[in-house]
């Protein structure tokens, strides 16, 4: 069986479970019980409302997001779930940083818990930069059960992959 390249950095015996579903053929089973549903929020400008209506519930104080998207070329493997930037540019003088959050675009099929997670994700970053210990409380204080549905999209990027 080929190893689990999402679920590398999880203990033994919970990658132990996933290559038992794997080996059944019932992970997609699996997955499809516990996520039955897709979202609809299928383009950049949906998304954008999406995301700024999370933000304003818990991050008002943060900086603002100049742009929001689902973006085709994102490699899912490095950038994992998305990706959080600041491009700065010159404009009169002045230098000028945009804010941007984008979303790999396989995640437009996904799960509505799905997405409520990597946008929660990206969010934190606008308050935390590390992956340390304030940055997951704040995912978590922002998503309840945040830790549970990272993993579970972790497990659905194993199943992907695997089912290709």
């Amino acid at each position: 069986m080929p190893p689990l390249k999402y679920l590398s950095a999880y203990p033994a015996h919970l990658q132990e479970q996933v290559r038992r579903l794997l080996a059944a053929d019932r992970l997609g089973e699996y997955l499809q019980q516990r996520y039955p549903e897709r979202h609809p929020v299928q383009s950049d400008k949906a998304l954008y409302a999406y995301v700024m209506e999370r933000k304003q519930r818990f991050l008002r104080n943060a900086p603002g997001i100049d742009k929001v998207l689902y973006d085709s070329k994102l490699d899912v493997l490095r950038n994992a779930l998305g990706l959080h930037t600041a491009v700065s540019r010159v404009q009169g003088g002045k230098l000028k940083a945009k804010k941007e959050i984008r979303i790999a675009a396989l995640f437009r099929d996904a799960a509505p818990e799905f997405l409520d997670m990597i946008v929660v994700h990206e969010l934190a970053h606008l308050r935390e930069f590390d992956h340390n210990k304030a940055f997951y409380q704040l995912c978590e204080h922002m998503l309840p059960g945040y830790h549970q549905l990272e993993f579970d999209l972790r497990v659905y990027l194993t199943w992907r992959d695997l089912a290709q």
